[in-house]
């Protein structure tokens, strides 16, 4: 009869399957992308074209997200280091742009750096429950909506608006909208930060530990 860690999958196993694959492009993508964010300067000042790319690699990388967790349930090549590196690169991507936009002065640091304690604490969490028998789990929905809303704000942040958006008033209510979905993505980053830890800690105190994306 096998033992409960016989049925445990390895962290491993599909390591090289097409969704994963996916995911380790998005992170290449990320890192081509946050050159080419820096180099355009703040709003794209030293030069609006790289902007433009940037902001473009972006929205590409942030689509991949859909991309490769369609991949995984449609021809059932879910993972465990799938639905561990998924977030990962997720969080790679929101993450490293939030610090060079203030970096730039296009987003407060206070805002950039609450993102950042939750996304650190909950990544060193989730190795923890991991390396501790847990397994790993798929997003709540709190954590989906926060990557949606995280990834349109900046999305929107990146794009030169004002290339197209001659009128003052019209180029407000934009950077309105942006600012917006981007504190909007900050209160479900906390909630659903809120929500692991308290998960986690349950779990601690049965038998079946868990850890979630």
């Amino acid at each position: 009869m096998q033992t409960e860690h016989e049925h445990k999958p390895s962290l491993l196993d599909g390591w090289n399957s097409p969704p994963n694959i996916v995911t380790y492009t998005r992170i290449v993508l990320v890192l081509v992308f946050l050159g080419i964010d820096i180099a355009a300067g703040p709003w794209g000042s030293h030069n609006t074209g790289l902007r433009w790319a940037a902001a473009i690699l972006f929205i590409i990388a942030a689509s991949t997200d859909k991309l490769d967790g369609w991949m995984a349930r449609t021809y059932n090549q879910v993972t465990e280091l799938g639905k561990l590196m998924d977030p990962i690169a997720d969080k790679l991507l929101t993450c490293s742009t939030l610090i060079v936009a203030s970096a730039f002065g296009e987003v407060f640091w206070w805002v950039t750096i609450l993102f950042l304690i939750r996304e650190i604490g909950i990544t060193v969490m989730r190795f923890f429950v991991i390396d501790t028998g847990g397994k790993v789990i798929a997003a709540d929905k709190a954590g989906k909506y926060k990557t949606l809303c995280q990834c349109i704000g900046l999305g929107m942040l990146l794009v030169p608006a004002y290339t197209f958006i001659t009128n003052g008033t019209a180029l407000n209510v934009y950077t309105f909208i942006t600012n917006f979905l981007i504190y909007v993505a900050l209160f479900l980053c906390l909630y659903s930060g809120a929500l692991y830890v308290y998960r986690v800690v349950k779990a601690r105190r049965t038998p079946a530990q868990t850890a979630e994306q």
